[in-house]
């Protein structure tokens, strides 16, 4: 039996294949403008900044952000800088994650990461920049709840708080709960950010907010389990990074603690729980429903 029909929800590739690629357009066009506006005293730093944050990817969190605002009726332009702004956030914390003194890494998506192609020091000010002008975005939204809700995921209480738990649990026998507490803050927060900043830009009801905020808890859980799973059994050509590499760094993974069968079933287990958290949202949900299931049977 196949993931959709454990699901008991026929699954439609293409239609959220196109959705990315349609979100993913409308978010590189936004992005090249708002990159584009910028002025620097002297080059490079800009292009380094262009450099990762147009090296691909699925722009999933953006997508997250504009379909969220689709569902309850918004207005993509009022909502387009907060998506932009949070994948400038996710585009800086890859940028620092590779670095030598983090997970040290010398590809992402198939190419040099940034600090190899312009130097330490470089990459962490193009992260920084990044951070900062997503902010002036988020501020221009003219919504202080949602610059708060972002600065929370993205902060000690999210994904640098997951990180720093992430690190501190290196080469440690941890709990599978201690897992899922790191990873609701270092992957789980900024998408679940994603989904509730959409929604709060399109004055959702609180019965709405309620209900996509608890898709993107699971959504997320599921999203970093199977990026463990991938780590395990994915090819480095697809992945456009090594695999192998959390083993090598002695980190405590799904696999690592569960076993690789038990990590695929709690993938579909999260996956599940985030499509009924869709239920009294009805049809207009169902472009999220697809794509959970999507995110389940990735192969990078």
């Amino acid at each position: 039996m196949n993931i959709s029909e454990r699901l008991g929800i026929k699954f439609y590739k293409e239609q959220v294949e196109q959705f990315l690629i349609d979100k993913g357009k409308q978010t590189e066009e936004a992005l090249h403008q708002y990159l584009g506006q910028l002025q620097c005293p002297g080059p490079g730093l800009i292009e380094a900044m262009e450099y990762s944050l147009f090296a691909g990817g699925k722009r999933l969190r953006p997508a997250l952000v504009l379909g969220s605002a689709e569902i309850f009726e918004g207005d993509i332009p009022k909502v387009m800088p907060s998506a932009c702004a949070i994948e400038m956030i996710h585009t800086y914390s890859l940028i620092h994650d590779d670095l030598p003194a983090l997970d040290n890494d010398d590809f992402r998506r198939g190419k040099p990461t940034l600090h190899k192609v312009y130097g330490e020091a470089v990459a962490l000010l193009a992260g920084d920049g990044l951070l900062t002008l997503a902010f002036e975005l988020l501020a221009s939204t003219g919504n202080a709840d949602v610059v708060a809700e972002v600065a929370r995921s993205a902060g000690v209480n999210g994904m640098v708080g997951g990180q720093y738990l992430d690190i501190r649990a290196e080469g440690q026998k941890i709990t599978i709960e201690t897992l899922q507490e790191i990873h609701r803050k270092k992957t789980g927060a900024l998408i679940c950010a994603s989904l509730r900043c959409g929604a709060l830009l399109s004055n959702a009801s609180s019965e709405g907010l309620y209900a996509i905020t608890e898709y993107g808890k699971h959504l997320g859980l599921a999203f970093q389990i199977v990026d463990d799973i991938l780590n395990v059994t994915g090819d480095e050509k697809t992945l456009g990074k090594p695999v192998g590499s959390d083993k090598e760094h002695n980190k405590s993974t799904y696999p690592a603690i569960l076993g690789l069968a038990q990590a695929q079933e709690l993938a579909l287990e999260q996956t599940h729980k985030a499509i009924r958290a869709l239920d009294c949202l009805g049809e207009k949900a169902e472009i999220f429903r697809q794509l959970a299931i999507y995110m389940l049977s990735r192969n990078r």
